[in-house]
């Protein structure tokens, strides 16, 4: 009898809990804001930094001027790649930024110009500033095979300058850096500090409006200190071609490999 009734209640606690709903968790789940997602690319226009009328194909490619050269400091300078390929163009020929073509005076809105040789320029544009520059040709070399004569007064440096910067000519005098003007613009010379040709050694003790002469085959000028630094040896923004006449003088620095003495003077 106990039995009976045993198994009579289990079958009802079961029956219960067949019949009894069953209760699960609830979730809730809130819609994300909008500034939790991007809008959709396909909704927005297309974006790009570069004008897409730019033609930057190989038929306007660029072979940038070799270093230390009149226009190497110029961006986007140099000789076309492809020049039978250069939009409306006929002939190669150095260009700049804004497209010049052929040669002549290169010209360019923003950075200074330079005079090159050959050629004619394509196009017209608004020159902001023309750089000066002087070849080294044959014709200005004196008998004895300089280039001229280099005087500085308070120094009392009186020596002659030939052409490149190598041992060869620095144990003779002041050497010319070859990629520099020899008389219109930035003339760039260099010289020893030290040992029997030391012409130099004392450059760095020059101070503001002493006065440098020199003299070539073109004629003499004078000019005045306008500053004297201390520069990396390989820091050569002092040899660019500038559109007023200077002299630009380096030597080394003694017991810093690392450096060199940089002197700017400007024509009287």
């Amino acid at each position: 009898m106990k039995r009976l009734l045993h198994i009579f209640l289990l079958t009802a606690v079961f029956a219960a809990m067949l019949v009894a709903p069953a209760h699960a968790l609830e979730y809730t789940i809130d819609e994300p804001e909008d500034y939790l997602f991007g809008r959709p690319t396909s909704e927005d226009a297309p974006y790009t930094a570069e004008n897409p009328n730019v033609d930057r194909s190989k038929n306007t490619a660029l072979i940038p001027p070799g270093f230390g050269t009149p226009t190497s400091y110029l961006p986007n300078s140099g000789e076309y790649l492809t020049p039978n390929l250069v939009p409306g163009a006929l002939s190669g020929g150095l260009v700049n930024q804004v497209g010049s073509v052929g040669g002549g005076t290169v010209t360019n809105s923003g950075y200074p110009a330079v005079d090159v040789s050959g050629g004619t320029s394509q196009f017209s544009y608004t020159t902001t500033q023309t750089t000066a520059y002087t070849e080294v040709t044959s014709d200005l070399y004196y008998s004895g095979g300089h280039l001229g004569t280099l005087k500085i007064p308070s120094l009392g440096v009186n020596v002659k300058i030939y052409e490149g910067t190598d041992s060869a000519q620095l144990a003779k005098g002041a050497g010319h850096f070859t990629n520099t003007s020899i008389w219109n613009g930035n003339v760039c010379l260099a010289g020893h500090n030290r040992g029997v040709t030391n012409h130099f050694g004392k450059i760095h003790t020059m101070n503001a409006g002493d006065t440098i002469t020199l003299t070539t085959q073109l004629g003499t000028r004078t000019y005045s200190v306008t500053s004297v630094t201390k520069v990396s040896e390989t820091d050569t923004s002092g040899t660019v071609a500038t559109s007023g006449n200077q002299i630009t003088l380096y030597t080394c620095v003694m017991n810093e490999r690392d450096y060199r003495w940089c002197v700017v003077a400007q024509e009287v």
